[in-house]
């Protein structure tokens, strides 16, 4: 990477970052992993990476639109990747109405200088530098028609891509305008509350005695009105609390967890549900990952919580790593394409292609048949996904049950997305089984 001469105090330093991230996701790479190699190789300074993150979330939230208003001013692929990465981003803040009413972070003659202060600095784009200024200027001259013209198509209304708008029309025919606007909202800051410490109750005291606003909205769950760095949440660190979202925090209380059970969690990094079920009971507790890398945040949430499970690398639909002995408990979180979580993953739309869906289904069905046989008799097997297509979801779980002759409980099903003051939770789909007895 070229050395780029830019204030990491400057918006331009920042959108150059950003650039960089949306390049890397038009690449296929994902955002949080394109972040964190960008602060890796730079000088940026904690409320740089923060500022580089944020725009770069935006958009993706917005790059649908971005995209749309500048095929509208120009006749070929911006090229190479950043500069078309610097122009989505810059269009993403100038072009939003809701920045516009609530008071914009950056003035809209400030995102265009700094643009151009950016693509100056990097010998890959400095060629660019006229192209980048006359662009944004002409969107802020033709604000009204460019905006006008980019509302006729639906991926710059929706901010996702085709495939993705018609399968969550056809899947949800009455509620799919508010799922994909709720993707498109930035998510809330929810803890999980570690009932082994403290309670809900004791909890938003101790918030309320700092100046922290919250609301309880589940029975361990706490929603902060304002977003806070981890480190300056009260209690985090000595694990009182941990970060998870509602719908997330159904996992534990749906297994019917009792002290001294086996149980396995599949498919368990970065640790949040393993954290929550030793919360719930003293069970032996088995965490298993095919991702050896991704093993390390178990390890660093049990840690930090001062809970213990054993942690296994290996494949949830083989049995290889397993030493026979039948468990009492399967909590199963399939992979899956991940279609409820997009407001905390919005680079996930534009990753994922329309095949995925089938692809990762019929993954997800030989977990789950391989997981089955590992369970006792009368034991049961929770089955989770993140995912809002059928056929991840409901129309898995039936053909689980029909293949294996699973009886199933009562389970919450398709959660759908939704933020108010009460109910603030993701897209997830839970499934409970029992087996039948000897």
């Amino acid at each position: 990477m070229a050395t780029i001469h830019l204030k990491p105090d400057s918006l331009s330093f920042t959108l150059h970052g950003a650039a960089q991230a949306v390049a890397d996701v038009g690449r296929g790479i994902a955002l949080p992993q394109s972040l964190a190699r960008i602060f890796a190789q730079t000088s940026a300074t904690p409320q740089a990476r923060g500022a580089i993150q944020d725009i770069s979330y935006h958009c993706m939230r917005h790059i649908g639109r971005a995209e749309s208003l500048l095929n509208a001013m120009t006749t070929k692929q911006t090229e190479p990747a950043i500069l078309h990465g610097l122009l989505c981003c810059s269009l993403a803040l100038i072009s939003d109405p809701e920045a516009a009413t609530a008071g914009a972070r950056y003035s809209d003659f400030t995102v265009v200088d700094q643009a151009v202060t950016a693509a100056a600095a990097d010998p890959d784009m400095a060629h660019a530098k006229g192209m980048v200024n006359a662009i944004l200027r002409r969107f802020l001259r033709e604000r009204d028609a460019l905006m006008k013209s980019a509302a006729g198509t639906q991926m710059a209304v929706w901010n996702y891509p085709d495939w993705w708008i018609d399968r969550m029309r056809s899947a949800y025919p009455q509620d799919w305008q508010a799922i994909l606007a709720s993707g498109n909202a930035a998510p809330p800051l929810t803890l999980r509350v570690n009932q082994r410490k403290t309670s809900v109750a004791d909890y938003l005291a101790m918030l309320s005695q700092q100046d922290i606003a919250a609301t309880r909205i589940g029975p361990f769950a706490v929603r902060l009105a304002q977003a806070t760095p981890v480190s300056q949440i009260p209690g985090f660190i000595d694990g009182l609390v941990s970060v998870q979202d509602a719908a997330a925090q159904l996992a534990a209380p749906l297994l019917d967890l009792q002290d001294g059970m086996r149980v396995l969690d599949a498919c368990a990094a970065p640790g949040g549900k393993s954290g929550h079920i030793l919360e719930t009971a003293k069970v032996e507790l088995i965490a298993l990952d095919s991702d050896e890398r991704r093993m390390s945040r178990i390890t660093e949430n049990l840690e930090r919580l001062q809970l213990n499970a054993s942690l296994l690398t290996g494949d949830a639909s083989d049995n290889s790593w397993w030493d026979g002995k039948p468990f009492d408990r399967i909590l199963a979180d399939v992979p899956c394409t991940a279609s409820g979580i997009v407001r905390r993953h919005p680079d996930i739309r534009w990753l994922r292609r329309k095949s995925d869906t089938a692809q990762l289904a019929t993954i997800s069905g030989e977990i789950l048949d391989n997981l089955w046989q590992m369970l006792r008799a009368d034991g049961k097997l929770l089955f989770v996904t993140c995912s809002l297509w059928p056929q991840e979801s409901e129309a898995q779980a039936a053909a689980f049950a029909v293949r294996n002759n699973a009886t199933r409980l009562p389970a919450p099903g398709q959660l759908l997305p939704t933020a108010s003051l009460e109910n603030d939770h993701d897209g997830l789909f839970y499934a409970l089984f029992q087996k039948s007895g000897a």
